[in-house]
């Protein structure tokens, strides 16, 4: 594990010489460690790396205010309470991004990727990043306050490859919230790549295995 910003990360490389970064965000109450046995199952046309940070450690009010890492607070009565954490976890992460550029990967071959309440990340930062980005996947997610989201995009990144999936039978975050954030999305003309599965709030095979020719689609 290194440090920044006070976000500990974790690293992982398909193979030598990668072409781009993945920074893949874990959901709440996991930790950096939560997606990494994924990668040496992606079959990869390409060798990328791979960055896992961990989120805080805060109280989740949905929770009944116990501590767990969380990208940001929820609270079923206040659905917008979260906005300043989102938006703190987003600047966090946006540092990554400036790390991976500073260390000679460019912005066009860097991909946000998230599950769950990192995906709100991935999709926060990802529509608002001033540069253009490989891709963003947002798995078993949503889009946070969509009813407002052409206010705060920068359409640097209108045409970057957006690869959504969701579990038909999520009792997290149900399939119709995150229809929802699609159609805000492709109602401002971002092309949504949409995937749905007979599953829960959770990935299984068919997903990985479309996460992988996704992955190739955009780093060919």
């Amino acid at each position: 594990m290194s440090e920044l910003a006070e976000i500990e990360v974790l690293e992982a490389e398909s193979g030598d010489n990668p072409v781009g970064t993945v920074i893949w965000l874990h959901g709440l109450g996991a930790d950096a460690s939560d997606f990494e046995p994924i990668v040496p199952i992606l079959e990869l046309d390409q060798p990328l790396r791979f960055v896992f940070p961990n989120a805080p450690v805060r109280p989740i009010t949905i929770n009944g205010g116990a501590e767990m890492r969380g990208w940001y607070d929820i609270d079923p009565g206040a659905p917008l309470k979260g906005t300043e954490d989102i938006n703190a976890s987003a600047a966090a992460i946006a540092q990554l991004i400036d790390r991976e550029v500073e260390n000679g990967v460019p912005n066009e071959k860097i991909t946000l990727a998230g599950f769950s309440q990192g995906g709100v990340i991935a999709l926060q930062l990802g529509l608002s990043h001033r540069q253009k980005l490989c891709g963003i996947m947002a798995l078993s997610t949503y889009v946070h306050d969509h009813e407002h989201l052409v206010d705060r995009v920068d359409f640097a990144n209108v045409d970057t490859s957006i690869f959504m999936a969701h579990g038909l039978s999520d009792p997290m975050i149900p399939i119709t919230r995150a229809i929802t954030s699609r159609e805000a999305l492709i109602n401002l003309s971002y092309p949504v790549q949409w995937q749905e599965y007979a599953m829960g709030h959770q990935v299984c095979p068919q997903e990985i295995s479309d996460i992988a020719t996704w992955l190739n689609e955009i780093y060919r």
